[in-house]
């Protein structure tokens, strides 16, 4: 369990933005409350990007969009492809010409762990904003603590468990599928956090 202090922050960066000047989404409309059938193509990425944000962020679960789209630089998107059942997190990091608003141009990593052969070149999957996940806020925080700390595994999915009260903190809890050569394992993530300022208070992992 991470419990809170002040050196939390430097125990775990990439769970905090340090990329102040870029626009984040804050806000969103019914349409956007639904996800979208779209497609998917990938990239390796590149040392420059629109948003100042490096494609190695997050794990490299990363992705562009197209520049005309209503997503903004830094939001996380979900994707989830059909064919293998599997979902991740994503977080915009670039923006390109003549995209529609239900393609993007994920990096590779994020191809593969969907558990698509990057010889396809294209894959129909479904996008939904995090945003509209029924208020889940700490799904992509977790995402990344779980991934750093299995760092041989890829999450292949992760599922919502629930949200609780208990004496004035919530408790998110969410599980996520993880593989690696030998195995597949599900890890279970809580984080708990005071509601009035959003602030963590613990976080912990165990296997289930």
């Amino acid at each position: 369990m991470f419990s809170e202090n002040p050196y939390f922050k430097n125990m775990y960066p990439f769970a905090y933005k340090p990329y102040d000047g870029v626009q984040y989404n804050t806000h969103e409309t019914d349409l956007r409350q639904q996800s979208i059938s779209g497609q998917a193509t990938w990239t390796e990425g590149g040392r420059i990007t629109k948003c100042g944000i490096p494609w190695s962020d997050n794990l490299y679960m990363t992705t562009a969009v197209g520049e005309n789209t209503s997503y903004q630089c830094g939001e996380t998107l979900q994707i989830i492809y059909p064919v293998t059942g599997r979902s991740i997190l994503v977080e915009v990091v670039d923006k390109v010409p003549n995209y529609p608003e239900n393609r993007l141009n994920v990096h590779r990593r994020v191809f593969e762990t969907l558990g698509a052969n990057p010889q396809q070149g294209v894959i129909d999957i479904q996008i939904r904003p995090v945003s509209s996940l029924e208020q889940q806020q700490w799904g992509s925080y977790l995402q990344r603590i779980v991934q750093n700390a299995y760092g041989s595994y890829q999450i292949t999915g992760q599922s919502f468990i629930g949200k609780t009260e208990d004496d004035g903190r919530m408790i998110e809890t969410y599980e996520y599928q993880l593989q690696s050569a030998q195995e597949s394992i599900v890890v279970r993530a809580r984080a708990i956090y005071n509601p009035h300022n959003n602030r963590i208070l613990s976080i912990d992992i165990t296997e289930v």
